[in-house]
This record gives C-alpha cells, sequence and structure tokens, in this order.
C-alpha cells in the first residue's frame, strides 16, 4: 500500500513538472497563438484548431522523450533548413496580416462565405505548427531532453502532464477568445489586431533567419 502510494505520488510530481514545463513554454506571444487566437476571434473551426493544435504539441513531446531530441541536436543543417522555411512562411503571413490591417473590417459572431475552409484553416495550424522551428525548440529539444531524464516508468506520465498544458492553453485561447469578440466587432480594434500579428511575424521570422545565419 506504502509503495502504490509513494508510486502516485511520484507520477503525479513529474506529471506537474511536465504540465508545468509546458505552460511556461506555450504561455508566450507567437506564430501559433497568434492564429489561434485569430481563429478563436471569427469563431471559425474553432474546435478542429484547438484540437490539431493540441495533438500536435503531444505527438512532438512524445517524440522528443522517446529520442528525436537528440536525432536533431545532432543535425544542424536540418535545424537550420526548417528555421530558413519557417522565416519564409512567418514572412508571408505576416504580409498578408498587415494587408488585412490596411482595411477597416468588422468582426462578426456568424462567419460569413469569405472565411477559411476547415481543409484551408487546417493547412494553416499545420504550417504553423510544423514550419515553426520554435515549436521543435521548445517540444522536441527542450521539453524532450528534460522528459528524457526522468525514469524509464514514468515519462509517461511526463508525456500526459505536458500534453495536458498545451491542450488547457490551446482550449484557453481559442475558445476564451470569443468573449473579446464584441470588442473586436469594432472596425479599428480589427485592425490593430492584425497589425500586431503582422508585426510579431515579421520579427519572428527576422529572428529565425539570424538564428539559422548565425553558425555561417
Amino acid at each position: 500500500m506504502t509503495t502504490s502510494l509513494a508510486t502516485a505520488s511520484l507520477a503525479l510530481s513529474v506529471s506537474l513538472q511536465g504540465l508545468a514545463l509546458s505552460l511556461g513554454l506555450i504561455v508566450a506571444i507567437g506564430a501559433q497563438n497568434a492564429f489561434v487566437l485569430r481563429q478563436g476571434l471569427r469563431r471559425e473551426h474553432v474546435g478542429s484548431i484547438v484540437l490539431f493544435c493540441a495533438m500536435g504539441d503531444a505527438l512532438l513531446i512524445a517524440a522528443g522523450v522517446l529520442g528525436m531530441a537528440q536525432a536533431l541536436g545532432e543535425r544542424p543543417a536540418l535545424a537550420r533548413a526548417l528555421a530558413l522555411a519557417g522565416a519564409l512562411f512567418l514572412a508571408v503571413y505576416g504580409w498578408q496580416a498587415l494587408r488585412r490591417a490596411r482595411h477597416a473590417h468588422q468582426l462578426k459572431a456568424s462567419v460569413g462565405g469569405d472565411g477559411l475552409s476547415r481543409g484551408a484553416a487546417l493547412a494553416q495550424a499545420a504550417a504553423f505548427t510544423l514550419l515553426n522551428p520554435h515549436v521543435y525548440l521548445d517540444t522536441v529539444l527542450l521539453v524532450g531532453s528534460i522528459g528524457a531524464q526522468q525514469p524509464a516508468a514514468l515519462r509517461g506520465w511526463f508525456v500526459a502532464g505536458a500534453s495536458s498544458g498545451s491542450l488547457f492553453w490551446f482550449v484557453l485561447l481559442g475558445f476564451g477568445a470569443r468573449w473579446l469578440a464584441p470588442w473586436f466587432a469594432r472596425a479599428r480594434a480589427w485592425q490593430v489586431l492584425d497589425g500586431l500579428i503582422g508585426m510579431t511575424m515579421l520579427v519572428l521570422s527576422a529572428l529565425l533567419v539570424r538564428h539559422a545565419l548565425k553558425g555561417f
């Protein structure tokens, strides 16, 4: 009985470590978060986007714990290629957001026909998840390397805790954004959001290029 309680306590502790680490890394302004926030404000395929992003993080975390962290760490050329591809994607999306910021438009509770289809929204979510090197650095390298240090029997608990943190944040960000909808019904507020998103994308893109070229 005592052994079982001790094991359960240790498993809970490891899960909480994963949860805290995941939240500490993911609660920040970034490309993926900005996209989820925008979709939440538009009330457009929010459940699908939230589920996809959370599942993507969970798979990357699990892959990191199972050894991908070490594999990527030994391939600087691959890491550099991912950084440049991500920088290009962020630059294009940032430019598109700045173009939207030039035109006044209002957010409506029911999305009209000019919104993204579910497939297009998931494709963008996939790009933000898979073409963003920061996602790999956070989930695969950092979270994965720390999780890999846990005892083999407890690594699953660590992955579960870290994945729960990601799921909690995306649910909060995507569905919580709906409470901001009345404020973003004003055209000026929507323009400001697109402007901030565009500038954030461009800054992140520049930082990724700088990081990728640092080794040359």
